[in-house]
Order: structure tokens, then sequence, then C-alpha cells
């Protein structure tokens, strides 16, 4: 696969969808043909099981099942939309992708690793994202951020402080253990600034092709 993917993690309201959208524009602008997307979701079936897992009651699943969709929507999404883009030489940008089940349903709910990795194993297979930015941000200052959205997809934000901040914890962790790949960003400042920072990385990472 000739293209880049590039996932963008961290907890609730920490701004992923602003800064992939900010990223994908400055990508376009240098004539980078990018597709940006999301997880759950991306691809028609992905979506249709998105609204099963960000809709509802935060107890509606126990957290096997809830992993279990969550494997089927993404191998959907690689299937019919990442890898065929990536193919066609295209970046694809992904709000979210497998660190997020990792830091939710294994730090968060409390799946072993190992479970998390066979799964990982049968629907990926050996791959990866070429970038991953985590955007970290306190828990507290990420859900007031997030209640002010509103609308029905708030099954996570719902789920106590507690479980957010054993996500925190999950994706700074998976940060740590993965180096080459995860790099971390304040989400703490303006979105602009946090934008410069993405744009840094992103330079470091992949060359002239990136903005200044």
């Amino acid at each position: 696969m000739s293209g880049r993917f590039i996932t963008f993690e961290g907890g609730e309201g920490a701004g992923k969808s602003t800064q992939l959208r900010l990223l994908a524009d400055a990508l376009r602008g240098a004539g980078i043909d990018v597709l940006a997307t999301r997880e759950p979701g991306g691809s028609q079936g992905a979506e249709d099981i998105r609204r099963l897992l960000v809709e509802g009651e935060p107890g509606r699943w126990d957290a096997t099942t809830e992993i279990l969709l969550h494997y089927a929507a993404r191998r959907d999404h690689l299937v019919r939309t990442v890898w065929p883009a990536l193919s066609a030489g295209r970046w694809v940008l992904s709000d979210r992708f497998a660190d997020s089940t990792e830091a939710y349903q294994g730090r968060g709910h409390g799946l072993p690793r190992h479970a998390i990795e066979q799964l990982y194993q049968l629907v990926v297979g050996a791959f990866a994202p070429d970038l991953t930015l985590i955007l970290d941000l306190p828990v507290e200052e990420g859900l007031r951020r997030a209640a002010g959205r509103g609308g029905l997809e708030d099954r996570y934000e719902r789920m106590g402080l507690e479980f957010h901040q054993r996500l925190r914890q999950g994706f700074l962790e998976i940060a740590k253990a993965q180096p080459r790949r995860c790099v971390v960003i304040s989400a703490a400042a303006a979105a602009e600034e946090v934008h410069a920072a993405v744009l840094r990385v992103v330079r470091e990472r992949f060359g002239a092709v990136v903005p200044a």
C-alpha cells in the first residue's frame, strides 16, 4: 500500500475531529489526496454498527459483546474504505482506530490484553497506522467539552469519571509502549496551537510533502 495511514486517538472531548479536519485541509492544500474517516464507522456497514455502540444506555452491552461489535465495524471499514484508499495512494486520516479499543474495552472495561491482541490479529493482521497522534487532556476538561456538543452519541461520555481516568492512562501507556508509532500531543491549548503541533509531528515523520 502506497498511501499513508494516520490515526487520531484520545479521550472524550480532546478535539480529535477538529484536528483531523485541520490536518486534512492542510494536506489537501499541499496537493495530497486525503480521505478523512472515523471509527466506529467509515463504511455503510460500520456506520450501522456505530449507532449500536455510541447511542443508548452505558450498560447496554457487556465488554465482550462491545469489543466484538467494534471489530466487526473495523473489519468492514478496513475492507471497504481504508485499504482501497491506501492502495490507490491516498492518505487516510482516521478519527480513532484500534488503540481506542485497547483503551476503552481493555483499560476501561478490563478485558485481557491477550484477547484483544488475538482479535486484532484475526481482523487486522500485520497492518498498523504509519503514525498515531494521541491528543491528551485532563479528564474533567475533556468531559466538560464533550458535554457541550450535545446529541445522541453520548453513551461513552456517561460511563463515569473513573472509567475515563483509566482511558487516559491507557492511551499514555500505549504511547509509551510504542514510541515509534505514537506521539502524545497536549490538547489543552487552543485548537490553532494544537494544529501547529500536529503539523510539526507530521512534517518530521513524512518530510517536505507536509506544508510548513
